[in-house]
């Protein structure tokens, strides 16, 4: 039987062969993409004394990614309106393989974070479409799992992005980082080319040249602000004038698209009650994951006082049940729908959370692993049927607008608990002026920890919400 019919009797809006391999080099990106955004943070040492630079211009190579992403997400649905499924992401895919490779060959800190620039490009334009082209071309019933391997690849790359880059970085070196990063994304780039369809339809609307630039200003000034806070210090009148700048911004970009008939992104589809809740539990799910794995590997190489090679262990268990656990949770909405899975998931991740703000240097690593574990079964069982239920409220091209304001969102909260994080650990470890190092960072990942915990407990009550237009269950 051919396989377009079936999949054109099961509902899917835009029939094709091969789901799964049209979808194949985006995952692969979006894998690559998100294991590069959070998977540095381990070799930032090795870099600064590579190229004799501070903290200060290292937190550039995270921030710096995290800000290319942000200008690029919001003009991602606009993208897929003037060009191509096949050449946004071909392009994408290329964009970051040359970034890489710029990274991996840099002879300057200059040259290391212009790569970084050009890897922020690919990654900004892949993951809106990652959630985008399944909704289309998955029918509805099998559309969970679909959106639970999508949600593998957004959870189980900052699970092991540590262990990984710990092994490079310590078999290696630094630069095998940035080539293992080509590499991969070199084989998406093969498989996308040859596999990979076109999607979505090219209507070229009017580009509104205001709407572009109050969305750069804003969306930059957001995650400069809050990443350059992170690194210094949230009193920093260079932060403030950021965080003002980008509130007028955003507020002028997000007037004007309420106003125009064709906007570059839809922001009217927030007003839909099952798709902004569903958003906010994303949201509030990335920010405690990208909070903890922030604290953790430093918590385990400053307090514990453990190598980087045992930090990596450490994490891969949990990264491994993360896997498993993203894998089926998709599959859970589909069956019992979002109520459960989501308030098991947050209640899952609440334990975890308390086992970390209760562990102390002295912990066992058994301990360790079994708190990142809990916490790992928790997150990723929360967040792929918030996801799908959210998207789910969305019809036609409002889904294209919806997976890029869930992605951008993503960014920007990403920036600011891992922000908030670093902003909670420096108050902690001020709070013991006295104290030694180990005892001030100890404290400092403590505040830190339970600032990821009340955000656990947040994503909790609105798990609780009710949804007229949910799924039973």
């Amino acid at each position: 039987m051919d396989n377009t019919n079936v999949t054109q009797k099961s509902g899917a809006v835009v029939p094709v062969k091969h789901p799964w391999l049209v979808m194949a080099g985006m995952l692969i990106g979006a894998f690559v993409g998100m294991l590069s955004e959070t998977s540095l943070n381990i070799a930032l040492p090795a870099l600064g004394q590579a190229f004799g630079v501070g903290n200060g211009a290292l937190q550039w190579l995270v921030t710096g990614y995290m800000l290319v992403i942000g200008i690029v997400l919001p003009f991602s649905s606009l993208i897929t309106r003037w060009f191509t499924t096949r050449q946004v992401i071909l392009f994408a895919l290329f964009a970051f393989f040359v970034g890489a490779i710029i990274s991996a060959t840099a002879g300057s800190f200059s040259l290391l974070l212009i790569g970084r620039l050009i890897q922020g490009i690919g990654t900004g334009l892949i993951l809106p479409l990652l959630f985008t082209v399944a909704m289309l071309i998955f029918p509805p019933n099998k559309l969970g799992a679909a959106m639970g391997i999508n949600g593998l690849v957004i959870m189980f790359a900052p699970a092991v992005g540590p262990t990984l880059t710990g092994i490079l970085i310590g078999a290696l070196s630094w630069r095998a980082v940035f080539y293992v990063f080509a590499a991969i994304i070199l084989i998406g780039f093969i498989i996308a080319a040859f596999f990979l369809e076109n999607i979505s339809k090219i209507t070229k609307p009017k580009v509104d040249v205001l709407s572009v630039i109050t969305s750069i200003i804003g969306f930059a000034s957001l995650v400069a602000g809050v990443g350059i806070a992170g690194e210094n210090s949230w009193a920093s009148l260079e932060v403030w004038a950021l965080l003002v700048i980008a509130v007028i911004a955003l507020f002028f970009y997000s007037r004007r698209q309420l106003q125009l008939e064709e906007p570059v992104l839809n922001l009217a589809v927030l007003a839909k009650p099952q798709f902004l809740r569903g958003t906010v539990m994303v949201m509030l799910d990335f920010g405690l994951i990208l909070a903890t794995m922030y604290i953790m590997p430093q918590f385990i190489q400053k307090s514990m006082l453990l190598p980087v090679s045992l930090t990596g262990i450490i994490m891969l268990p949990g990264g491994v049940v993360n896997a498993v656990v993203s894998a089926f949770a998709g599959r859970m909405y589909d069956r019992i729908g979002v109520k459960l899975p989501t308030r098991l998931g947050f209640f899952l991740a609440i334990i975890g959370l308390i086992m970390f703000v209760m562990a102390k240097p002295s912990s066992s690593v058994a301990y360790m692993i079994a708190a990142h574990i809990i916490l790992m079964i928790g997150a990723p069982l929360a967040m792929s049927p918030a996801q799908t239920s959210a998207l789910n409220a969305l019809k036609g091209h409002e889904s294209a607008d919806g997976s890029t304001i869930m992605n951008t969102f993503q960014q920007i909260i990403g920036a600011l608990a891992t922000a908030l994080t670093a902003g909670f650990i420096a108050m902690g470890t001020q709070a013991m002026p006295t104290a030694a190092k180990a005892a001030q960072f100890d404290n400092g990942a403590h505040y830190a920890f339970i600032f990821a915990l009340v955000v656990a407990i947040v994503a909790l009550v609105v798990s609780f919400v009710p949804e007229k237009n949910e799924k039973n269950n």
